[in-house]
């Protein structure tokens, strides 16, 4: 097994890495500073997360798995 670094594994820079297109919009805001803005929770950030990057990346396996989240925080909401 040989070993490489994460740098040579990738042809992404590390700014790409650590600042990737999908969650930067297009006023340069990016996703996690609305996260932390708000101060959401893991389930909140993750469909903030995967709706506003679908477009960019995942698509419609994106939006299920915003889904996934929001239907897990109705299930507690109702209980």
């Amino acid at each position: 097994m040989s070993q490489f670094t994460l740098s040579e594994q990738s042809n992404q820079t590390e700014e790409e890495l650590k600042k990737p297109n999908r969650y930067i919009g297009g006023d340069g805001l990016e996703v996690f500073d609305i996260i932390n803005s708000f101060g959401l929770d893991y389930y909140e950030g993750n469909v903030l997360k995967y709706l506003l990057r679908y477009k960019k990346k995942g698509g419609l396996t994106d939006l299920k798995k915003a889904r996934v989240y929001l239907d897990y925080m109705i299930a507690g909401y109702m209980e």
